[in-house]
């Protein structure tokens, strides 16, 4: 398919939805850019537990983050290693950028989401209310479709706004369980590396 046909194409789409069918597309385009953005930060291609990245990354600290945990847990490797004071409080910060990230377009999706299948309601009201005036003045066929083109243009603003909503919801709802299971990664790194912090000062302890 080359590029004047792809054209074509939106513009018998855009035709065949009326009025909502340019903000039906924005919505499509703003919801698959919000997901893909949250699946690319979400991604995580390791499948080691939490204690085995912080132990692989003690005993490597130089090696890259595959996945925004592991970059979490460098960042708190480092802070450990250095021996900042309230260490806690150092980890709450440095990870609320992380958990900041896994949330980003969170909002905009549900919004489109919800959105949607309203836009196409509003085009299927316009496409009946087409259809009446049609039938009022007894014309099959007027500039803008008739009965015919109304009635299409209802079935196909609701199928649009389907479409939409569908897929997404089921896409954000796995990514905020990864989101869910990611927060719960980042703080059982808070834990283990603030519990951690006595065997790293060995000076400290107290001989028989």
């Amino acid at each position: 398919m080359d590029f004047p046909e792809f054209i074509l194409i939106i513009k018998q789409l855009l035709a065949a939805g009326g009025i909502v069918m340019p903000p039906l597309v924005l919505c499509i385009l703003l919801l698959w850019y919000g997901l893909g953005y949250r699946f690319w930060v979400m991604k995580s291609p390791k499948s080691m537990s939490v204690r085995d990245l912080l132990k692989y990354y003690q005993q490597h600290d130089d090696k890259p983050a595959a996945s925004i945990v592991a970059q979490a847990i460098k960042q708190g490797v480092r802070l450990q290693k250095k021996g900042v004071k309230n260490l806690r409080r150092h980890l709450d910060a440095a990870f609320y950028e992380y958990e900041r990230e896994i949330g980003k377009f969170s909002v905009l999706v549900r919004i489109v989401i919800i959105i949607s299948p309203l836009l196409g309601l509003l085009g299927t009201v316009i496409g009946m209310i087409e259809t009446f005036d049609s039938l009022a003045t007894m014309t099959l066929h007027s500039q803008s479709g008739g009965i015919a083109g109304g009635i299409s243009q209802a079935l196909f603003t609701t199928q649009m706004g389907l479409t939409v909503a569908i897929p997404g919801l089921l896409a954000h709802s796995m990514l905020n369980r990864k989101q869910q299971q990611i927060e719960l990664d980042l703080a059982q790194v808070k834990d283990l590396l603030c519990h951690q912090i006595p065997n790293h000062h060995p000076t400290k302890s107290f001989s028989s």
